[in-house]
C-alpha cells in the first residue's frame, strides 16, 4: 500500500495586499505629523527652569512625558483630519493630507487614534505620577472636543489650542514632582496664546490677502482682531518673563544670567513676530527649523536661561 501525503501549502498574501498595507502604513505615519512632535519639548520647560533637567531621576520621567504627549498629539491629528476631510479637500495644501487625499481610510485613522490614546495613557502610568495621567487625559479631552466642534466657537477655539501648550508645560512639572511658579505659568499661557493667534493670523492672511483687515469674515476672525490678540499676548508674556528675571524675591541660581536672558528672549519673540506679520507663521515648526537667526537666538536664550537656573 502506497502512502500518499498531501503537500503542505503555505498561503502567501497577494502582492496587491502587501502593497496596499505598506501604503496605508506610510499614509498613517504621515498623518501622525512627526515633524510637529518638536512642540512636545515644551514638557521639558519646567525641569529646565528648576535647574533639575540633567538629573537622571528627573530627566527620565520628563522624557517619558514627552513620549506620551507625542502619541497623544498624533491621536488628536488623526481625529482632526477625519473630521476636517471634506473641508481639507477644498484647500490648496491640506488636500494632500492622507485622509483628505484618500490615502488613509477614516476607520483606520480612528483606530489609530484610539490605539495611540491608550498607549499614551499607559506610558504616562510608568512615571508613577497619577497627576500626569490626569493632565494627559485633560489634554486628550480638550483636543478631541476641539476636533468635534469646539473649533467653531470663537475665542474658545484659541483657548483650547493654547491650553495644549500650557498642559504640556504643566505635565513637565507633575511628571517630575517640580512645583510650577506663577510667573512660569503666565509666560507659558500668554506665550502659547501668542503662537496660536499668530498661526491663525498667518493662515487667514494667506487666504484673504485681498480683503482689508478691518472687514471681519462673516463666520470668523478678522486680521485686525488676531493682530490685537497676538500683540497683547506677546506683551503679557514679555512682562511676566521680565518680572521673573528682575524680581529679587524670585528664586534664581544666578540672577544676573536671568536678567541677561531677557535680551535673547525679547529678540527671539520679535524675530518670530516678523514671520507672523508677513503671514509666514502658518506652520510654526517650519519657522523654527528654517530660520537660522531664530535658532541662534534660541540657543543663546537657552544657554543664559540654563545658567540662570543653575543647570550648569
Amino acid at each position: 500500500m502506497i502512502n500518499q501525503t498531501t503537500p503542505h501549502v503555505t498561503a502567501t498574501p497577494e502582492p496587491g495586499v502587501v502593497v496596499s498595507a505598506a501604503r496605508s502604513a506610510v499614509a498613517l505615519w504621515d498623518a501622525l505629523r512627526p515633524r510637529q512632535w518638536i512642540k512636545n519639548l515644551v514638557v521639558l520647560a519646567a525641569p529646565l527652569a528648576a535647574g533639575e533637567l540633567l538629573r537622571p531621576a528627573v530627566a527620565l520621567p520628563a522624557l517619558i512625558a514627552v513620549a506620551a504627549f507625542c502619541l497623544a498629539s498624533s491621536a488628536g491629528y488623526l481625529v482632526n483630519d477625519v473630521m476636517d476631510a471634506p473641508a481639507d479637500r477644498l484647500h490648496p495644501t491640506k488636500m494632500l493630507r492622507p485622509v483628505a487625499s484618500g490615502r488613509l481610510s477614516p476607520p483606520l485613522a480612528i483606530a489609530g487614534a484610539v490605539a495611540l490614546s491608550v498607549a499614551s495613557l499607559l506610558i504616562a502610568l510608568t512615571t508613577g505620577q497619577p497627576r500626569l495621567l490626569f493632565v494627559l487625559a485633560v489634554y486628550l479631552a480638550a483636543t478631541f472636543s476641539y476636533s468635534l466642534g469646539a473649533k467653531r466657537v470663537l475665542v474658545i477655539d484659541l483657548a483650547i489650542v493654547a491650553s495644549g501648550f500650557v498642559l504640556r508645560a504643566i505635565a513637565g512639572g507633575v511628571a517630575t514632582g517640580i512645583s510650577l511658579s506663577d510667573w512660569f505659568l503666565l509666560v507659558a499661557s500668554f506665550g502659547s496664546l501668542f503662537m496660536v493667534a499668530g498661526k491663525r493670523y498667518s493662515e487667514l492672511r494667506a487666504t484673504q490677502e485681498r480683503i482689508p483687515d478691518d472687514v471681519p469674515p462673516a463666520d470668523g476672525y478678522s486680521l485686525s482682531y488676531l493682530r490685537f490678540v497676538w500683540g497683547m499676548s506677546a506683551g503679557a508674556a514679555l512682562f511676566a518673563y521680565a518680572v521673573w528675571a528682575f524680581d529679587p524675591d524670585t528664586s534664581h541660581a544666578n540672577m544676573v544670567w536671568a536678567q541677561i536672558s531677557t535680551a535673547p528672549f525679547v529678540l527671539a519673540l520679535l524675530r518670530y513676530a516678523v514671520d507672523v506679520d508677513h503671514g509666514r507663521a502658518g506652520t510654526p515648526e517650519e519657522i523654527v527649523l528654517r530660520d537660522r537667526v531664530l535658532q541662534v537666538l534660541g540657543l543663546i536664550w537657552l544657554a543664559s536661561f540654563s545658567l540662570a537656573a543653575g543647570i550648569f
